[in-house]
C-alpha cells in the first residue's frame, strides 16, 4: 500500500462502499467458515473499517483486525464501539506480517493482497501461515486480471454526493494500476476540502497465486469467484487455503 493510502477515505469508506452489498459479502463469508469448521478465533487481516470483523464477532467469532492504515483502524474501533462489539484492532502489514498469538483462521478480503507486489506475495503468504494454528484457515480474496485489466483500467469513476464527492482516476502500468483518489467533503461552513491519495493495485494472476501459496505450505482446498460463482469472468477470486499440518515421525 502507498504511504497515506486510506487516510482520508477512513471516515467514509463504508458509506462510500455501500453498494458492494456487505450483508451478503458476510452471508457468504459465515456460512463457508461453519462449513469448513474454522475454529473460535478470528484475524481479519486488511481490516479497514472493520465491517466483516463486526459481524464474524456477533455471530460468537473471537476476532481481532489488523490494518497497515492507523485512521482505518480508529474508525473500526470507533464503529466497533458504537455497536457494542469487542475487537482487538492492532496495526500490522499483510506484507510482513507479525501478530500477537497466532488465530484459528484468517480472512483478507477486499483486495487487501492487491497492495502486494507480485515478487513479494509468497513471503507474505508464509508470515500469515506463521500466525495460524496447524491445520488452520485462510481465506483471502484478490480482485482478478479480468477486472483490474478490463474494467478498473484507464478509466475515471464518480461517486457524488450531498456531502463527499469520489473521484478515482485509474492507470494501467503492465504490472499494476495505478488509482489517484480525490475526494472532496463538505465541512460545516458549507465549503468543501479536498483531499488526494494514490493506491496502486498489482494484478495477480491466478496460477501466480496458487504457486505462492503452495511453496508457503498451504493446501488450496478451493478457488471461486464473488460470493462462490465462478471463477471466470468475476471481479474477484477468494482463494480459500488450509494450513498444512506436519506429519512427525513416531519414535519407538
Amino acid at each position: 500500500m502507498t504511504d497515506r493510502a486510506y487516510d482520508a477515505l477512513a471516515a467514509r469508506f463504508e458509506e462510500l462502499n455501500d453498494d458492494c452489498g456487505y450483508e451478503r459479502w458476510g452471508a457468504y463469508l459465515l456460512a463457508g467458515l461453519s462449513r469448513l469448521g474454522a475454529g473460535a478465533k478470528g484475524l481479519d487481516l486488511g481490516c479497514g473499517s472493520g465491517a466483516f470483523a463486526r459481524m464474524l464477532a456477533k455471530r460468537g467469532y473471537a476476532m481481532s483486525g489488523a490494518d497497515l492504515s492507523l485512521p482505518m483502524l480508529t474508525r473500526a474501533a470507533e464503529l466497533a464501539a458504537q455497536e457494542g462489539v469487542r475487537i482487538n484492532f492492532f496495526q500490522a502489514d499483510a506484507a510482513c506480517l507479525r501478530t500477537p498469538e497466532r488465530y484459528a483462521f484468517i480472512i483478507s478480503v477486499n483486495d487487501c493482497f492487491n497492495y502486494i507486489p507480485q515478487g513479494r506475495l509468497a513471503a507474505a503468504f508464509a508470515h500469515a501461515a506463521r500466525a495460524v494454528q496447524p491445520g488452520g484457515l485462510f481465506w483471502f480474496d484478490i480482485s482478478s486480471e479480468y477486472k483490474l485489466r478490463e474494467k478498473v483500467a484507464n478509466n475515471t469513476f464518480v461517486d457524488d454526493r450531498e456531502d463527499v464527492t469520489c473521484i478515482v482516476m485509474n492507470h494501467l502500468l503492465s504490472d499494476r494500476v495505478e488509482m489517484d483518489v480525490t475526494l472532496f467533503q463538505r465541512r460545516r461552513d458549507g465549503a468543501f476540502d479536498r483531499t488526494d491519495e494514490r493506491h496502486i493495485q498489482y494484478i495477480h494472476r491466478e496460477a501466480d497465486v496458487r504457486a505462492a501459496l503452495h511453496s508457503a505450505g498451504w493446501e488450496l482446498l478451493a478457488v471461486e469467484g464473488h460470493l462462490g460463482e465462478a471463477r471466470e469472468g468475476s471481479e474477484r477470486l477468494n482463494f480459500i487455503c488450509r494450513k498444512k499440518v506436519r506429519e512427525h515421525s513416531i519414535k519407538r
